[in-house]
Protein backbone atom coordinates (compact mmCIF):
# COMPACT_ATOMS: atom_id res chain seq x y z
CA UNK A 1 0.00 0.00 0.00
CA UNK A 2 1.06 3.73 -0.82
CA UNK A 3 -0.22 7.34 -0.06
CA UNK A 4 -1.79 9.25 -2.60
CA UNK A 5 -3.19 12.40 -2.95
CA UNK A 6 -6.71 12.27 -3.99
CA UNK A 7 -9.21 15.41 -4.51
CA UNK A 8 -11.70 14.47 -2.04
CA UNK A 9 -13.84 18.29 -2.67
CA UNK A 10 -14.25 20.71 -4.59
CA UNK A 11 -15.31 24.19 -4.94
CA UNK A 12 -15.44 27.70 -7.43
CA UNK A 13 -16.90 30.83 -7.45
CA UNK A 14 -17.75 32.71 -10.50
CA UNK A 15 -18.94 36.13 -9.76
CA UNK A 16 -22.15 37.49 -10.84
CA UNK A 17 -21.12 40.56 -12.70
CA UNK A 18 -20.97 39.83 -16.34
CA UNK A 19 -19.03 42.26 -18.20
CA UNK A 20 -19.37 41.62 -21.85
CA UNK A 21 -16.87 42.86 -24.74
CA UNK A 22 -19.38 45.49 -25.55
CA UNK A 23 -18.65 47.44 -22.12
CA UNK A 24 -15.18 48.11 -23.35
CA UNK A 25 -17.21 50.30 -26.28
CA UNK A 26 -16.54 54.01 -24.51
CA UNK A 27 -12.83 53.24 -23.26
CA UNK A 28 -9.64 55.20 -24.40
CA UNK A 29 -7.03 52.64 -25.36
CA UNK A 30 -3.87 53.92 -25.44
CA UNK A 31 -0.92 51.89 -27.07
CA UNK A 32 3.01 51.71 -24.93
CA UNK A 33 4.23 55.15 -25.93
CA UNK A 34 1.32 56.84 -24.68
CA UNK A 35 -0.59 57.39 -27.85
CA UNK A 36 -4.53 57.32 -28.56
CA UNK A 37 -5.26 54.68 -30.36
CA UNK A 38 -7.06 55.64 -34.09
CA UNK A 39 -8.65 52.55 -34.87
CA UNK A 40 -12.27 52.64 -33.80
CA UNK A 41 -13.31 50.70 -30.50
CA UNK A 42 -15.52 48.40 -32.50
CA UNK A 43 -12.01 47.19 -34.38
CA UNK A 44 -10.15 46.78 -31.74
CA UNK A 45 -12.51 44.48 -29.82
CA UNK A 46 -13.82 42.55 -32.51
CA UNK A 47 -10.01 41.81 -33.45
CA UNK A 48 -8.88 41.11 -28.95
CA UNK A 49 -12.00 38.49 -30.01
CA UNK A 50 -10.54 36.90 -32.85
CA UNK A 51 -7.17 36.62 -30.96
CA UNK A 52 -8.12 35.60 -27.81
CA UNK A 53 -11.45 34.01 -28.39
CA UNK A 54 -13.25 36.10 -25.31
CA UNK A 55 -16.73 37.17 -25.40
CA UNK A 56 -17.08 37.74 -21.74
CA UNK A 57 -15.50 37.70 -18.35
CA UNK A 58 -17.12 38.19 -14.53
CA UNK A 59 -16.22 40.85 -12.33
CA UNK A 60 -16.37 41.11 -8.44
CA UNK A 61 -18.94 43.79 -7.39
CA UNK A 62 -17.34 46.78 -5.11
CA UNK A 63 -18.74 44.61 -2.32
CA UNK A 64 -16.12 41.85 -2.44
CA UNK A 65 -12.57 41.42 -1.63
CA UNK A 66 -10.25 38.61 -2.68
CA UNK A 67 -10.66 36.68 0.38
CA UNK A 68 -14.41 36.72 0.35
CA UNK A 69 -14.21 34.72 -2.98
CA UNK A 70 -11.61 32.65 -1.84
CA UNK A 71 -14.07 31.67 1.30
CA UNK A 72 -16.63 31.34 -1.27
CA UNK A 73 -15.21 28.49 -2.51
CA UNK A 74 -13.16 27.23 0.11
CA UNK A 75 -16.77 26.07 1.64
CA UNK A 76 -17.93 24.52 -0.89
CA UNK A 77 -14.65 22.36 -1.20
CA UNK A 78 -15.18 21.92 2.41
CA UNK A 79 -18.58 20.75 2.26
CA UNK A 80 -18.00 18.58 -1.14
CA UNK A 81 -15.25 17.00 0.85
CA UNK A 82 -17.47 16.22 3.91
CA UNK A 83 -14.99 16.65 6.12
CA UNK A 84 -14.49 18.41 9.55
CA UNK A 85 -12.67 21.70 8.91
CA UNK A 86 -11.06 21.80 12.18
CA UNK A 87 -9.39 18.59 10.78
CA UNK A 88 -7.25 20.38 7.84
CA UNK A 89 -3.26 20.43 7.82
CA UNK A 90 -2.98 23.36 5.87
CA UNK A 91 -4.84 26.16 4.32
CA UNK A 92 -2.84 26.84 1.39
CA UNK A 93 -3.90 29.91 -0.98
CA UNK A 94 -2.75 31.25 -4.70
CA UNK A 95 -3.18 34.78 -5.60
CA UNK A 96 -1.01 37.27 -7.13
CA UNK A 97 -2.58 40.86 -5.76
CA UNK A 98 -3.93 39.84 -2.34
CA UNK A 99 -6.57 41.86 -1.03
CA UNK A 100 -7.33 44.17 -3.30
CA UNK A 101 -10.28 47.11 -2.87
CA UNK A 102 -12.04 49.82 -5.53
CA UNK A 103 -10.53 52.67 -4.69
CA UNK A 104 -7.03 51.21 -3.24
CA UNK A 105 -4.71 50.29 -5.61
CA UNK A 106 -1.88 49.51 -3.31
CA UNK A 107 -2.01 45.57 -2.71
CA UNK A 108 -3.11 44.75 0.42
CA UNK A 109 -0.50 41.50 1.78
CA UNK A 110 -1.65 41.85 5.66
CA UNK A 111 -2.64 39.32 6.99
CA UNK A 112 -2.09 37.10 4.17
CA UNK A 113 -5.19 35.74 2.36
CA UNK A 114 -5.14 32.19 3.60
CA UNK A 115 -5.34 33.74 7.64
CA UNK A 116 -8.40 35.59 6.25
CA UNK A 117 -9.92 32.52 5.09
CA UNK A 118 -9.19 30.36 7.37
CA UNK A 119 -10.99 33.44 9.95
CA UNK A 120 -13.78 33.47 7.87
CA UNK A 121 -14.17 29.57 7.82
CA UNK A 122 -14.21 29.84 11.71
CA UNK A 123 -11.43 27.35 12.07
CA UNK A 124 -9.81 27.73 15.18
CA UNK A 125 -7.23 24.71 15.35
CA UNK A 126 -3.43 26.15 15.59
CA UNK A 127 -2.38 22.97 14.02
CA UNK A 128 -4.09 24.03 10.99
CA UNK A 129 -1.44 25.95 8.99
CA UNK A 130 -2.42 28.44 6.55
CA UNK A 131 -0.26 30.69 4.35
CA UNK A 132 -0.29 32.05 0.54
CA UNK A 133 1.84 31.50 -2.35
CA UNK A 134 2.82 33.47 -4.97
CA UNK A 135 3.95 31.83 -8.23
CA UNK A 136 2.54 34.20 -11.19
CA UNK A 137 -0.43 32.46 -12.43
CA UNK A 138 1.03 28.64 -12.20
CA UNK A 139 0.70 29.36 -8.40
CA UNK A 140 -2.43 26.89 -7.52
CA UNK A 141 -1.33 24.63 -9.99
CA UNK A 142 2.09 24.79 -7.66
CA UNK A 143 0.37 25.20 -4.58
CA UNK A 144 -1.28 21.55 -5.21
CA UNK A 145 2.21 20.25 -5.96
CA UNK A 146 3.31 21.45 -2.63
CA UNK A 147 0.31 20.23 -1.00
CA UNK A 148 1.38 16.47 -2.82
CA UNK A 149 4.68 17.00 -0.99
CA UNK A 150 3.25 17.27 2.40
CA UNK A 151 0.69 14.34 2.09
CA UNK A 152 3.48 12.18 0.47
CA UNK A 153 6.11 12.63 3.18
CA UNK A 154 3.23 11.91 5.83
CA UNK A 155 3.37 15.37 7.13
CA UNK A 156 -0.51 15.94 6.46
CA UNK A 157 -3.56 14.23 5.49
CA UNK A 158 -5.90 16.97 5.04
CA UNK A 159 -5.24 19.82 2.61
CA UNK A 160 -7.49 22.83 1.62
CA UNK A 161 -5.53 24.68 -1.66
CA UNK A 162 -7.65 27.64 -3.20
CA UNK A 163 -6.89 29.69 -6.11
CA UNK A 164 -7.91 33.17 -6.16
CA UNK A 165 -7.63 36.76 -7.96
CA UNK A 166 -9.13 39.89 -8.51
CA UNK A 167 -7.42 41.48 -11.80
CA UNK A 168 -10.22 43.82 -12.58
CA UNK A 169 -8.27 46.01 -9.99
CA UNK A 170 -5.23 46.20 -11.90
CA UNK A 171 -5.72 46.28 -15.25
CA UNK A 172 -5.29 49.33 -17.02
CA UNK A 173 -8.97 50.33 -18.28
CA UNK A 174 -6.59 52.14 -21.16
CA UNK A 175 -4.97 49.24 -22.14
CA UNK A 176 -6.26 47.00 -24.94
CA UNK A 177 -4.75 43.75 -22.75
CA UNK A 178 -7.26 44.84 -20.16
CA UNK A 179 -10.30 43.16 -21.61
CA UNK A 180 -8.39 40.06 -21.10
CA UNK A 181 -8.27 39.31 -17.34
CA UNK A 182 -11.19 38.73 -14.75
CA UNK A 183 -11.58 37.81 -11.66
CA UNK A 184 -13.16 34.45 -9.69
CA UNK A 185 -11.80 31.89 -7.13
CA UNK A 186 -11.33 28.23 -7.08
CA UNK A 187 -10.85 25.43 -4.46
CA UNK A 188 -9.84 21.63 -3.75
CA UNK A 189 -9.39 19.17 -1.02
CA UNK A 190 -6.63 16.87 -1.59
CA UNK A 191 -6.16 13.75 0.82
CA UNK A 192 -4.36 10.56 2.18
CA UNK A 193 -5.43 8.01 0.84
CA UNK A 194 -3.85 4.54 0.53
CA UNK A 195 -3.98 2.31 -2.32
CA UNK A 196 -2.52 -0.43 -3.84
CA UNK A 197 -2.89 0.87 -7.37
CA UNK A 198 -1.71 4.47 -8.03
CA UNK A 199 -4.23 7.00 -7.88
CA UNK A 200 -5.00 10.79 -7.66
CA UNK A 201 -1.57 12.72 -8.03
CA UNK A 202 0.60 10.37 -9.75
CA UNK A 203 3.47 13.31 -10.96
CA UNK A 204 4.12 16.79 -11.70
CA UNK A 205 7.16 19.05 -13.27
CA UNK A 206 8.11 22.63 -13.10
CA UNK A 207 10.46 24.54 -14.31
CA UNK A 208 11.18 28.75 -14.24
CA UNK A 209 12.74 30.52 -16.88
CA UNK A 210 13.83 33.51 -15.20
CA UNK A 211 17.31 34.59 -17.11
CA UNK A 212 15.39 35.71 -20.19
CA UNK A 213 11.75 35.90 -19.86
CA UNK A 214 11.31 36.93 -15.91
CA UNK A 215 10.00 40.54 -17.18
CA UNK A 216 7.07 39.58 -19.92
CA UNK A 217 4.79 40.18 -17.41
CA UNK A 218 5.17 42.82 -14.79
CA UNK A 219 3.79 46.35 -12.68
CA UNK A 220 3.70 49.50 -14.68
CA UNK A 221 1.96 52.72 -15.16
CA UNK A 222 -0.97 53.38 -17.30
CA UNK A 223 -0.72 54.46 -20.85
CA UNK A 224 -2.41 56.82 -20.55
CA UNK A 225 -0.73 60.06 -19.47
CA UNK A 226 -3.32 61.77 -16.82
CA UNK A 227 -3.61 58.24 -15.04
CA UNK A 228 0.41 57.11 -15.57
CA UNK A 229 0.74 60.86 -13.64
CA UNK A 230 -1.07 59.17 -10.27
CA UNK A 231 1.74 56.72 -10.03
CA UNK A 232 -0.41 53.50 -9.83
CA UNK A 233 0.58 50.44 -11.30
CA UNK A 234 -0.73 48.27 -13.33
CA UNK A 235 -1.10 44.78 -14.75
CA UNK A 236 1.37 44.90 -18.16
CA UNK A 237 1.75 42.47 -20.67
CA UNK A 238 4.58 41.31 -23.71
CA UNK A 239 2.02 39.80 -25.66
CA UNK A 240 3.93 38.48 -28.43
CA UNK A 241 6.79 37.53 -26.55
CA UNK A 242 4.66 35.34 -24.13
CA UNK A 243 2.94 33.61 -26.54
CA UNK A 244 6.25 32.48 -27.92
CA UNK A 245 7.55 31.12 -25.09
CA UNK A 246 4.07 29.33 -23.93
CA UNK A 247 4.19 28.01 -27.27
CA UNK A 248 7.73 26.53 -27.17
CA UNK A 249 8.04 25.25 -23.66
CA UNK A 250 4.25 24.50 -22.58
CA UNK A 251 4.31 21.52 -24.94
CA UNK A 252 7.75 20.34 -23.75
CA UNK A 253 7.15 20.61 -19.99
CA UNK A 254 3.62 18.42 -20.45
CA UNK A 255 5.34 15.53 -22.21
CA UNK A 256 8.28 15.48 -20.03
CA UNK A 257 5.98 15.52 -17.01
CA UNK A 258 4.35 12.03 -19.07
CA UNK A 259 7.85 10.74 -19.82
CA UNK A 260 8.66 10.48 -16.50
CA UNK A 261 5.88 8.23 -15.80
CA UNK A 262 6.03 6.35 -19.20
CA UNK A 263 2.85 7.69 -20.44
CA UNK A 264 2.21 8.80 -24.02
CA UNK A 265 -0.42 11.94 -24.84
CA UNK A 266 -2.97 9.00 -26.25
CA UNK A 267 -3.35 7.87 -22.30
CA UNK A 268 -4.77 11.30 -21.42
CA UNK A 269 -8.63 12.01 -21.05
CA UNK A 270 -8.58 15.74 -20.37
CA UNK A 271 -5.59 18.85 -20.39
CA UNK A 272 -6.87 21.06 -17.98
CA UNK A 273 -4.65 23.93 -19.28
CA UNK A 274 -4.80 27.37 -18.05
CA UNK A 275 -7.14 29.78 -19.93
CA UNK A 276 -4.86 32.14 -20.84
CA UNK A 277 -5.96 32.77 -24.33
CA UNK A 278 -8.16 31.08 -26.57
CA UNK A 279 -6.12 31.07 -29.83
CA UNK A 280 -2.64 30.21 -27.72
CA UNK A 281 -4.21 27.65 -25.90
CA UNK A 282 -5.58 25.55 -29.26
CA UNK A 283 -1.71 26.61 -30.48
CA UNK A 284 0.11 24.87 -27.11
CA UNK A 285 -2.72 21.38 -27.59
CA UNK A 286 -1.49 21.21 -31.52
CA UNK A 287 2.14 21.51 -30.64
CA UNK A 288 1.67 19.13 -27.66
CA UNK A 289 0.16 16.46 -30.19
CA UNK A 290 2.54 16.95 -32.67
CA UNK A 291 5.41 16.43 -29.84
CA UNK A 292 4.36 12.56 -30.52
CA UNK A 293 3.22 12.70 -34.19
CA UNK A 294 -0.13 13.26 -34.21
CA UNK A 295 -1.41 16.10 -36.67
CA UNK A 296 -5.45 15.74 -35.31
CA UNK A 297 -6.13 16.66 -31.85
CA UNK A 298 -8.90 14.81 -30.57
CA UNK A 299 -12.07 17.62 -29.96
CA UNK A 300 -13.18 17.38 -26.63
CA UNK A 301 -9.50 16.63 -25.66
CA UNK A 302 -9.01 20.42 -24.00
CA UNK A 303 -12.14 21.73 -22.32
CA UNK A 304 -12.31 25.42 -22.69
CA UNK A 305 -13.74 28.12 -20.10
CA UNK A 306 -12.00 31.61 -21.48
CA UNK A 307 -14.49 32.85 -23.79
CA UNK A 308 -17.66 33.26 -20.86
CA UNK A 309 -14.94 33.86 -17.97
CA UNK A 310 -11.76 34.99 -19.51
CA UNK A 311 -8.49 34.87 -17.99
CA UNK A 312 -8.88 35.01 -14.00
CA UNK A 313 -5.10 33.75 -13.29
CA UNK A 314 -4.72 31.00 -10.74
CA UNK A 315 -8.17 30.48 -10.93
CA UNK A 316 -8.90 29.23 -13.58
CA UNK A 317 -6.79 25.31 -13.58
CA UNK A 318 -9.77 24.59 -10.51
CA UNK A 319 -12.46 26.36 -11.42
CA UNK A 320 -11.97 23.81 -14.84
CA UNK A 321 -10.92 20.79 -12.55
CA UNK A 322 -14.37 22.09 -10.34
CA UNK A 323 -16.30 22.46 -12.95
CA UNK A 324 -15.22 18.72 -14.88
CA UNK A 325 -15.72 16.59 -11.54
CA UNK A 326 -19.51 18.38 -11.48
CA UNK A 327 -20.38 17.52 -14.81
CA UNK A 328 -20.53 20.62 -15.61
CA UNK A 329 -18.55 21.91 -18.26
CA UNK A 330 -19.91 22.03 -22.01
CA UNK A 331 -20.86 18.31 -21.74
CA UNK A 332 -17.12 16.94 -20.58
CA UNK A 333 -16.68 14.07 -17.99
CA UNK A 334 -14.07 12.71 -16.15
CA UNK A 335 -14.43 8.63 -14.78
CA UNK A 336 -12.82 6.57 -12.66
CA UNK A 337 -9.07 5.32 -14.20
CA UNK A 338 -9.26 9.04 -16.51
CA UNK A 339 -5.81 10.53 -16.66
CA UNK A 340 -6.17 14.49 -16.41
CA UNK A 341 -3.14 16.96 -17.06
CA UNK A 342 -3.18 20.19 -15.06
CA UNK A 343 -0.59 22.89 -16.56
CA UNK A 344 -0.14 26.36 -16.06
CA UNK A 345 2.09 29.09 -17.70
CA UNK A 346 2.91 32.65 -16.28
CA UNK A 347 4.48 35.55 -14.70
CA UNK A 348 8.54 34.40 -13.50
CA UNK A 349 8.07 32.82 -16.34
CA UNK A 350 7.63 29.62 -14.70
CA UNK A 351 5.39 26.21 -16.02
CA UNK A 352 3.97 23.73 -14.28
CA UNK A 353 2.29 20.27 -15.25
CA UNK A 354 0.32 17.63 -13.06
CA UNK A 355 -0.69 14.28 -14.05
CA UNK A 356 -3.70 12.80 -12.09
CA UNK A 357 -5.48 9.64 -12.28
CA UNK A 358 -9.55 9.65 -11.12
CA UNK A 359 -10.15 7.57 -8.28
Amino acid sequence: MAIYSVITGIGSYLPEKIVRNEDFLNNEFYDDNGELIPTPNEQIIEKFKEITTIESRRYATDEQKTSDLAFYAAEKAIESAGIDKEMLDYIIVAHNFAETAPDNKQTNILPILAAKVKQKLGIKNPAAVAYDLLFGCPGWVQAVIQADYYIKSGDAKKILVVGADILSRVSDPHDRDSMIYADGAAAVVLQAIESDVPVGILGHVTRSDSYEYSEMLRMGLSYKKEEADKKNLYLKMNGRRLYMYALENVPKAIKSGLDKLNLHITDVHKVLLHQANGKMDDAIISRLFRLYGIKEVPEDVMPMTIAWLGNSSVATVPTLVDLLFRNDLDGNTAKKDDLLIMASVGAGMSINSIVYKMP
